[in-house]
């Protein structure tokens, strides 16, 4: 019976990959690499699901606009396709716009301008879902402990959750920060579970997930800034005191050249800016490397089934490893981006 399913299994493969060769021989495949990979990492005014055939599946998105010239406005994305790419003077830039993929206006002149763009995109609407989703499961583990007698030890999901906080707490936040460790755990914490759920549901290809948040600069500067706030404005006497005069020989923080306290005030800009450029660069490069290995199963589709059959077999198995390295990344990302926040924050709250 094994060796029966094994010739059935074998058969059904050759037979699905002999079906896309002859496919591939008959229609001819134009990838635009660059715009497959683009496409799917970049920001969106909707969320695309699939293709079937040439109709293309999508969840239109609210576009909130004010133009100088006509005030507000406020409409479904889908309204673009339904115009042929132009609805109440607004469309979206085509490619070599210096605005590309963004939606804008033409003045008198005819010369492009941008609207102030308040619109829902398609990051916009996966931190909203991912947040509530976040508060959700905080909420639920912060019910269990406000409901339960305390007498039995949390088991299934609220004692996972409260392995990772007990963990983070002790293993990082407490040890970084020192006995003013209560002020910030609940900051640091939200953005270790913040940044490890979207790293997690970019990973996911079905909506809602899918969406590349943390790998959008924008947001990992929000993130950033937001560390920066904690570090400088909660920062103790003696931290901005090492700052504007060190306790260095006199000459290299008096005028007329005050290297010191210039090389701290840059200090202050370059942590918050590492933390920013490192997540990024990490999320981004990782959902490139992903979308370039899936795309070698369209990319050898016209060389034949010999070559196509053993590339898909070679991407497939390349992409599924990448996959679970993601999500170690995607781990490591959050923790990291914790843990040198925590540590900034200790720096900040020394004290003699």
């Amino acid at each position: 019976m094994q060796k029966i399913s094994r010739y059935l299994f074998f058969i059904v493969l050759f037979s699905f990959f002999a079906s896309q060769s002859s496919f591939a021989k008959e229609t001819k495949i134009d990838l635009d690499l660059k715009e497959f990979i683009f496409g799917h990492l970049e920001d969106s005014y909707e969320w695309h699901i699939t293709n079937i055939g040439d109709k293309r599946i999508s969840i239109p998105l609210p576009v909130i606009l004010h133009s100088k010239q006509t005030g507000w406005h406020l409409f479904l994305s889908s309204q673009f396709r339904k115009n042929n790419g132009t609805y109440k003077g607004f469309s979206i830039a085509p490619k070599g716009s210096n605005y590309e993929g963004k939606i804008i206006e033409y003045d008198a002149s005819g010369i492009e301008i941008r609207p102030l763009d308040l619109s829902f995109t398609k990051i916009a609407c996966s931190v909203f879902i991912n947040g509530i989703l976040l508060i959700a499961i905080i909420l639920s583990v912060a019910h269990w402990y406000k409901s339960s007698n305390h007498v039995e030890a949390p088991k299934g999901f609220v004692g996972f959750m409260e392995m990772f906080i007990t963990a983070l707490v002790n293993d990082i936040i407490k040890p970084s920060i020192g006995d003013n460790y209560r002020k910030f755990a609940p900051f640091l914490l939200t953005l270790f579970f913040f940044i490890l759920l979207n790293n997690i549901m970019g990973l996911i290809p079905i909506f809602p997930g899918g969406a590349n948040v943390t790998g959008n600069i924008s947001i990992t500067f929000v993130l950033a800034f937001c560390s920066f706030v904690a570090i400088n404005v909660f920062g103790s006497r003696e931290y901005w005191k090492e700052i504007i005069w060190p306790d260095v020989p006199i000459w290299m923080k008096a005028p007329p050249f005050p290297i010191l306290p210039i090389i701290e005030f840059f200090g202050i800009f370059i942590k918050p800016f590492a933390l920013m450029i490192r997540l990024f660069a990490n999320i981004f490069a990782g959902h490139t490397i992903i979308l370039v290995l899936s795309s070698l199963i369209f990319i050898t589709a016209t060389l034949g089934f010999a070559i196509n059959a053993g590339m898909t077999i070679v991407s497939i198995l390349f992409s599924v490893f990448m996959l679970f390295l993601e999500l170690l990344v995607a781990f490591i990302q959050a923790y990291i981006f914790t843990m040198l926040s925590s540590m900034f924050i200790g720096f900040a709250q020394e004290k003699k």
